[in-house]
């Protein structure tokens, strides 16, 4: 059983408002992707990574990202899609794995991935067929409607879903290639097993392992990278 990632880095980043794509913004002294590439491919289970990114940026990063910071395992870089979901399949499609390899799929917007959650969360795919990363809803949710509440979830039921998602290759392949042929669109990719009716096991995370979707995200991406790096020194 061999584990593979497929990182989707083919988002438009809208919501942060940089001239420059997120993913390719300066996290200490390397683009964010590159960072995350480094963390995953630091892991010893993984053994190859897929990068998928848009059409007209397939050469700047492999040239700027890849091939300049040297990021080891990658085994492919792949044109995306419309959506994250079509990037995804396409990563998938492009995999040379076996029906029970396990498939990584994390954001390249992600770089403070915990390594030692991973472990954990590729035995859960593993004997379940897909896992995620998540951690406890530590605030009060509510349901609103036109601005105004219309009920208090219970948050002990609730988690908010992270990356990496890991499944079994041949589930996560037919979950993206039945939801395809259904014109269904999920939030993500453990939604596609969900819809699926398959289980997913939940694998509690870490608040540090952040979605860098703002500016703010990315300060405080950047201090906790530099106090992680100062402990190592």
């Amino acid at each position: 059983m061999k584990v593979h990632a497929i990182v989707p880095a083919a988002g438009a980043g809208r919501r942060f408002g940089a001239d420059i794509k997120k993913q390719y913004l300066t996290l200490g002294d390397r683009p964010l992707l590159a960072v995350t590439l480094e963390r995953l491919a630091s892991h010893p289970q993984v053994a190859s990574i897929y990068v998928v990114a848009p059409a007209d940026e397939l050469g700047y990063c492999r040239h700027e990202v890849i091939e300049r910071y040297g990021i080891a395992k990658i085994a492919g870089l792949v044109e995306g899609g419309v959506e994250r979901q079509d990037s995804v399949r396409n990563g998938l499609l492009a995999c040379t794995a076996a029906d029970d390899d396990i498939i990584l799929i994390h954001d390249g917007v992600r770089p403070l991935l915990p390594l030692a959650a991973l472990d954990n969360l590729i035995a859960k795919a593993t004997l379940e067929g897909g896992s995620l990363l998540a951690i406890p809803a530590r605030d009060t949710i509510k349901e609103a409607d036109n601005g105004k509440v219309v009920r208090t979830l219970d948050r002990s039921h609730l988690w908010q879903a992270q990356t990496p998602q890991a499944f079994r290759y041949e589930r996560i392949l037919d979950a993206h290639r039945r939801a395809q042929r259904a014109g269904y669109l999920g939030t993500d990719d453990a939604s596609l097993l969900e819809w699926c009716g398959w289980p997913v096991a939940v694998v509690e995370g870490s608040t540090y392992n952040l979605k860098v979707t703002t500016p703010d995200d990315l300060a405080l991406a950047k201090a906790l990278l530099a106090a992680e790096e100062e402990k190592t020194r």
